[in-house]
């Protein structure tokens, strides 16, 4: 699937062909039936905590609406903030989860076909105007949910991190270092980010 990606990364930078040498080809796929709404809903959950934290939290929001894969907008507001806080979320995370769901409600939370007409630019402009949703927040989205290839999550603690490892830098880059270092990955920096994750989790 990301053929054409790995050979023109390896094309552009030596280091990274490495790195995909040694970790092999790319295997991000995008969740293609997971809406906007419960994307958003994901990632405001994994928000400052590592992955196994995250989920346990989510299993236990999601055990809080027996009879439903996944709590629907009009459950999740129904529900009283006292009780989603008991499945470990914040008081900020509630409200943040909250407004989601109400925008998905009133239609401000695109749906997956309406956000697939959308740009990048035009879905982080649009999404950061909700409650605890930031850049990152919709960068996830983008990559995991839509499968847009050409994201660089510059903020990133795990990507900074993984290029410092893979480059030999002593100091993680700065979000504008990165920016400039990954212009040779366009237009495929999304693959980059995961190669890059991928070196944080090697020994």
């Amino acid at each position: 699937m990301h053929a054409d990606a790995e050979r023109h990364l390896s094309g552009v930078d030596h280091v990274l062909a490495r790195v995909i040498r040694e970790v092999g080809p790319c295997t991000l796929r995008p969740r293609r039936n997971c809406s906007p709404y419960q994307s958003l809903v994901q990632a405001v959950t994994h928000q400052q905590l590592n992955g196994t934290a995250a989920q346990t939290i989510l299993k236990r929001f999601i055990a809080l609406f027996p009879g439903e894969k996944f709590p629907s907008p009009a459950a999740v507001l129904a529900a009283p903030d006292k009780q989603l806080c008991s499945a470990g979320l914040s008081r900020a995370k509630t409200a943040a989860i909250k407004d989601i769901a109400h925008k998905a409600m009133t239609g401000d939370v695109p749906t997956r076909r309406a956000a697939a007409r959308l740009s990048d630019a035009e879905l982080v402009t649009r999404l950061t105007e909700l409650r605890g949703v930031g850049p990152w927040t919709v960068e996830m989205f983008l990559i995991f949910t839509l499968g847009r290839r050409d994201v660089l999550p510059v903020g990133d603690y795990g990507v900074r991190c993984g290029f410092a490892k893979a480059y030999g830098w002593r100091e993680h880059p700065t979000p504008k270092e990165l920016l400039v270092e990954g212009e040779r990955w366009r237009p495929y920096r999304s693959i980059a980010a995961w190669y890059m994750w991928r070196v944080l989790d090697a020994k």
